[in-house]
Formats: structure tokens, C-alpha cells, sequence
């Protein structure tokens, strides 16, 4: 196998590659995957080029730099490491070097950017050496763990730094938009020494008038984090929203927490509370009044269930059968799990959270599944897994990136920016 260039312009390469034919397919393919990389990693060494400077003095900002002549360095691509000669530049009282290719290619510690983004897409899903195994076994490619953890920290930390300066907006148009749902809630992860915290997870989900669910911005804090922090980067990315879409009714969902009924109040049209958790407390209703005769008990529950979700001023009459209920003797255990329900609506009730026929004919979602799912995506199927602990640092980095990439076009977005700005730590 080989790959050599055969001409170039001012425009474009032209690159040879040579591929050994194999009686196995499996076999070939490698072989095919093993040229492509070769002549992947000569072009990119060609491209780099393109981004150096001819070795004459320079000013960065009102700093006159001139070179130290030409220095070899290997950067790491999606196809293998390629070395080149560029140059290197310092002030004329020595100190820092600097190196304008790398400033200009957009190189991430010594990675191109395509493959920094291709890292840490990675090991937003997967620990270090899973990414380093599927680098391996499905990309020919040979790349120390330390390194893929490196890339992936330096474009975390980078995604952190800019939550609040990088703005990134859902690539809907806005009328469209129907409904912003606001939903906020928390899940447990394992620190290294702080034993298990809470870590912050909210949603923005955006519907049209249909009651289709569009697109979905997803945030996330590590314990460190602190409630109060996570809940201003909410509310900024809330108030952003609403400049984007004024004309859209925004519906707080949560459970019965009452922190989270404090927030949504202040930043949401109409409050709800999450049908999934009252559906629970109906259930225990439904056990007291019909502790042995299972199918009686999942037909009164349905059909509770049904009217509560479809008919207006269906809790109150529920509140009114819970009531008569106490009226009947029941067990300890019964009398408390009907008073603990009875509570549970009134509360909400009487805040007008339960209006479920209402939003049910305006086509809004009546439960906080799309944050509950965040809780298990973002946080769970990635932090804790089997024998997993975290540092606050590692944690935040992570979950920057995941929130990232799972909000829809926000990973490019994230990309553009850098793109468009540079790498400010390379800086």
C-alpha cells in the first residue's frame, strides 16, 4: 500500500494511491481503509501548509515577532499523524514561542480541528478507552489514551468557558413555534470524595402548533455547580429565547418540587404539573380502594386517568371522591397513602397546576418525560456506569459536551464558532 502525490497547484493535489487486492473481503477493505488513511494524512500535511506564513517578520496585535526558522512538528489527524516543517516565531527578548499555522488551521492541543471534533464527540459517549478502542478497530487508527483524554478536556473546558458568550439557536423558523416547554430536575451521580450529589439537568422544548416536538436544548451542571448557578444559565438562555420567540406560550412542567414551581412561575405563561407523578398517586388511591381485585383497580385507574387527562374540572372531582374515602375505614397504611394523595392535589390544585384538558385540547405536552429522559441521557447512560466516580472537573466537561451534542445542531454550531474565532487556549 501507497500513497504519493503526483502534482499540485494553487488550488488542488493530486494524490496516487496503490492497493493490494486480497482474496477476503474483510481482509481488503482493511487494506483499502489502511491506503485511504496514508493518502488522508499526506493531504492534510499539504493543507496544513497552506496556513503557514513564508517565514517573514510578523505582528501579533502590536507584537513584533520574527522567526526561529523552520521547526518540525506532527500533528494528529482523523487519518494518522502527519509531520511537516513550519514556522516558529518569538519576540526579539525571547520568552514564548508562537506559531501562526496553528493559530490560523484552528489546532486543538496538536490535533487538526476535524479530529478533535471527531475525539471528543467520542468521549462524550464513551469513556477514554472505549473511544480508544473504536479508533482502533473501526478507523486504522493508533492513538495513545492520554492524548484522546487531552483533546477531549481542552475542547470541554473551551465549551464551558463559552456556554454564556456562544450563542446557539434551534435551526427552526419561528413561526413554527407554538410552545416552549421549560422543564428542570435533578439526578444523583458519584463524586470521588463528595460521595453522591446532585447534578442539574433542564430542558427547552420547542412544538408547533400540532403539539410535534421540533427540537430540544438540553443543559446540565455537575454538583460543583451549585443550583443557583445552573438556574442563572437557564434563565439567560430563557430570556435569549424569548427575544427569539416572543410570540410563543411558554409552559413550566415539573413535578411537585416546590424550588422548581418558584422558577418556572417567574419565567413561564402557564405551570403543569407532570401527569406521569400524579398517575402514581391515583394508583395508590386505586390500591386503597380496591386492595385485592387487581383488574377493578386498573379499571378505576384508567378511567380516573382518562377523564382527569380529558375533562375540565376533573381534580376536583376526584378531590371530592378522595375525600368521601375517609369517611370509609381503611388501614394505616391505606389512610396514609390516601391522605398523601388528597395533599398532593390540593397542593396542586389549587395553584391551577392539573389543568390537563385545557393544555390537552391546546396540544401541549403534559409531561416532564423530555426531562426525566435528559436525566437517564445526559447524566446516567454516561456517568454512571459500573464503578464510575468523578472529579467536579471531568463531570462538567462531559456533560458540556453532551449537552452539546445532543441538542440538535448545537455541535456544529459549537464548531462554526470555533471555525469562525479560533481555539482560545491555542491562542
Amino acid at each position: 500500500m501507497s500513497a504519493s502525490l503526483v502534482s499540485r497547484t494553487s488550488n488542488s493535489i493530486t494524490i496516487q494511491v496503490e492497493i493490494p487486492l486480497s482474496n477476503s473481503m474483510l481482509e481488503g477493505e482493511s487494506f483499502i481503509q489502511d491506503a485511504l488513511n496514508e493518502a488522508g494524512v499526506l493531504a492534510t500535511g499539504e493543507l496544513l501548509k497552506q496556513f503557514d506564513t513564508d517565514g517573514s517578520p510578523i505582528k501579533y496585535g502590536s507584537i513584533k515577532m520574527t522567526s526561529k526558522g523552520l521547526v518540525k512538528k506532527q500533528y494528529q489527524t482523523p487519518y494518522g499523524m502527519a509531520e511537516i516543517s513550519r514556522y516558529v516565531y518569538q519576540t526579539s527578548e525571547g520568552g514564548i514561542t508562537f506559531c501562526p499555522l496553528d493559530k490560523d488551521a484552528r489546532i486543538i492541543v496538536s490535533s487538526t480541528p476535524r479530529f478533535a471534533k471527531q475525539i471528543s464527540h467520542k468521549f462524550s459517549e464513551m469513556a477514554s478507552t472505549q473511544v480508544q478502542k473504536d479508533l482502533t478497530d473501526n478507523h486504522n487508527r493508533e492513538v495513545a489514551r492520554s492524548y484522546l483524554q487531552n483533546v477531549a478536556d481542552a475542547v470541554g473546558s473551551i465549551a464551558l468557558l463559552k456556554e454564556e458568550d456562544w450563542q446557539h439557536n434551534p435551526a427552526i423558523i419561528d413561526v413554527k413555534i407554538k410552545t416552549i416547554s421549560i422543564g428542570m430536575d435533578a439526578t444523583c451521580m458519584l463524586l470521588c470524595e463528595d460521595g453522591y450529589r446532585q447534578a442539574m439537568v433542564g430542558t427547552l422544548a420547542f412544538y408547533d402548533k400540532g403539539g410535534e416536538r421540533l427540537h430540544t436544548t438540553y443543559f446540565a451542571a455537575s454538583p460543583e455547580y451549585g443550583k443557583e448557578k445552573f438556574k442563572t444559565r437557564l434563565e439567560e438562555e430563557i430570556i435569549r429565547t424569548k427575544n427569539n420567540y416572543p410570540k410563543a406560550h411558554y409552559l413550566g412542567i415539573a413535578d411537585g418540587a416546590k424550588e422548581n414551581w418558584e422558577f418556572l412561575k417567574l419565567h413561564t405563561d402557564d405551570q403543569i404539573l407532570d401527569f406521569w407523578h400524579v398517575t402514581e398517586y391515583l394508583g395508590k388511591v386505586a390500591e386503597v380502594i380496591f386492595p385485592r381485585d387487581k383488574y377493578k383497580r386498573e379499571e378505576w385507574l384508567d378511567d380516573r386517568c382518562h377523564r382527569l387527562k380529558h375533562k375540565h374540572g376533573m381534580a376536583s372531582r376526584l378531590l371530592i371522591e378522595m375525600e368521601e374515602l375517609k369517611k370509609q375505614k381503611l388501614s394505616a397504611v391505606g389512610r396514609e397513602k390516601l391522605m398523601a394523595a388528597i395533599s398532593y392535589f390540593k397542593n396542586n390544585h389549587q395553584k391551577h397546576h392539573m389543568d390537563y384538558a385545557k393544555h390537552i385540547e391546546n396540544n401541549h405536552s403534559i409531561g416532564s418525560g423530555t426531562t426525566e429522559a435528559a436525566c437517564k441521557v445526559i447524566v446516567k447512560q454516561r456517568l454512571c456506569q459500573s464503578g464510575m466516580k468523578w472529579k467536579n472537573k471531568g463531570a462538567s466537561i462531559v456533560l458540556s459536551l453532551r449537552t452539546l451534542v445532543y441538542s440538535g445542531t448545537h455541535w456544529n454550531q459549537f464548531w462554526g464558532k470555533i471555525n469562525q474565532y479560533g481555539f482560545p487556549i491555542a491562542v
